[in-house]
Order: structure tokens, then sequence, then C-alpha cells
């Protein structure tokens, strides 16, 4: 074995001593290895780099938990620098990550990634960000850089968020637009309703609700009504993935032409695109010339 590759094989086996203590590491195989090594590689804080690095961890039960590939890695006593992050997190539902940078602390295991940083999950969806920072332990995301969040059914752009990494939960921090498929009385026609909030918006695939807060305003892009309220939760139907129902509470408004509605709660049923006012609505009547308005109260 050359110097090269004895130095290479022992960072290795000390950085998973270090970084993942359940790893099925002999606890004298660095010792042993040390033997073969020149003397300036013995040392364990002197700083190393190499080339096609791969890291892995395991569960207690010994399956595969997570990985971190890279092309190259600069290593010191406290971090690992890595170029060209390709990761993965192992479990009910795998997750991809990538990153052309990222820097992984020694101590505590959490990951900070930088530019075209991409979450993919098993589903489809995923997120891209400029940076990330990964804490492994509490198996949570988080940046507070501008936010992409897509699948097949919905697009949703913010800034800051924190999610779960398999994007099945996740909170946009504020400046949120969404663009979500509602279902619909024309199945062939686009029935998106764009939704937009000063934020935080909260989403949850485990309930399927999404909550949108503060200066909410969604509009149905086929029919160009408008509604407002401070507060939305749209749920979504678990086959199609798209909007069934949104509960609208506070400062309720429904705007349709130059006709505007006030009321204290409403319910959107979208397979029907109909509206359930409650708590007393008021209904002003524009007739188009703007010279007289008529006011219903219910």
């Amino acid at each position: 074995m050359d110097g090269r590759m004895s130095r290479r094989t022992v960072v290795l086996l000390w950085m998973m001593v270090l970084l993942c203590p359940s790893l099925a590491v002999a606890a004298d195989a660095v010792p042993a290895l040390n033997s073969v090594l020149p003397p300036e590689a013995k040392d364990a804080n002197m700083p190393q780099q190499m080339e096609g690095f791969n890291l892995s961890g395991y569960s207690d039960a010994g399956a595969k938990a997570w990985d971190i590939k890279g092309d190259t890695a600069d290593i010191d006593a406290a971090k690992v620098a890595v170029t060209k992050v390709n990761a993965n997190s192992y479990g009910q539902e795998d997750t991809n990550l990538k990153a052309e940078k990222g820097v992984i602390n020694k101590t505590t295991g959490d990951v900070h990634l930088e530019n075209n940083v991409v979450i993919t999950s098993q589903s489809g969806a995923t997120m891209k960000t400029d940076t990330l920072d990964w804490a492994r332990n509490k198996d949570l995301v988080r940046t507070d850089d501008k936010v992409e969040l897509q699948n097949e059914t919905m697009k949703v752009d913010g800034t800051g968020m924190e999610a779960h990494p398999s994007l099945k939960a996740a909170t946009l921090q504020s400046d949120v637009t969404a663009n979500i498929q509602s279902e619909g009385k024309d199945k062939t026609k686009d029935n998106r309703i764009q939704i937009t909030s000063d934020g935080p918006m909260e989403m949850d695939q485990n309930t399927q609700t999404a909550v949108f807060t503060e200066n909410v305003v969604a509009v149905e892009m086929t029919s160009g009504r408008t509604l407002t309220a401070d507060k939305m939760v749209v749920r979504f139907n678990a086959t199609t993935q798209k909007i069934q129902e949104i509960t609208c509470t506070g400062h309720v408004s429904v705007k349709q032409g130059n006709n505007v509605t006030y009321s204290e709660g409403l319910v959107y049923k979208a397979d029907e695109q109909k509206i359930v006012l409650t708590g007393r609505p008021k209904l002003i009547i524009d007739p188009g010339d703007h010279s007289t308005k008529d006011t219903l109260s219910f």
C-alpha cells in the first residue's frame, strides 16, 4: 500500500469515528494503519486533502441512514469542506440533496451548503435555494434565502424556510406566492388558483393542508374572482393533490367584476367553484356606471 492510499484510508476511518459513532468501525483500526503511514499523516489535526470523498452513516439496526459524496474534500480539525456535494437521506422516503459546495461540522455532523442547492424527494418534489443548513440530528433543513418548492400540482416561491428533508412538512417565512392546481368544475381547463401572502405559510402533507397568513389573496385564474382574508387554510385532495377546499377567516372579501362581498368567514368548494359565506355577509353591487352602488346585508 503506497503512502497516498494509506493516508486516504486512515482519514476516512478517522472521520467515520468522529462524525458517525454508530458506524461499525473497529476501535483499533486507526492505530493499526498508523504503522504504515508516513509520520506527517499520523497527526489527526493536520489538514488533509482528498479526491472522491464518500462518507456514510448507519442506524442502530444497521440500515444505511445517509451518505455524503463529493469530488474533493479539505479536512482540518473542525470541519470538512466538500465540493460538488451529493447527499442522500434514507428512511420512509428517500431524499437527495445536491450543491456546488458544502461544509461538514465534525463535532455536530451538521452540514452547510452553498450555490445551486437542490433537494429532490422520492415523490418528485423539489426545493431550490442558494444556501441551506442541514441539522442532521434534528432532521431539519433551513435557509434565510429565496426558496422555490415544486411538485406536479404546485409551485411555491418565498423567502426563508424550515422543512423536513423529505419536504413533507415545510414553513416558508415571508413573501409567499403559490400557484396551485384546483379541482374545478371543468377538468379540461387550467384550474389554477394563485395565492399570495406576507407569510408565514405552513405546508403539511400528513394533514393535506397549507395554511397562509397575513394579507392573503387568492385569485381563481379561470374567472378572475379574488378572495382576501387574514388567514386561509387550503385542503388538498389526497389522491390528486389538487385544491379541494379553502377556508377563509378574518376580514374576508370576495371580488368579482365590480361587485364585492364582505363577511366574517368563507368556504370555497373547488370542485363546484362555489362559495359559502358565513358571519353576516354584506354584498356591494356596482351597476358599472360608478354613479350608484347598492348594498345588501344578510
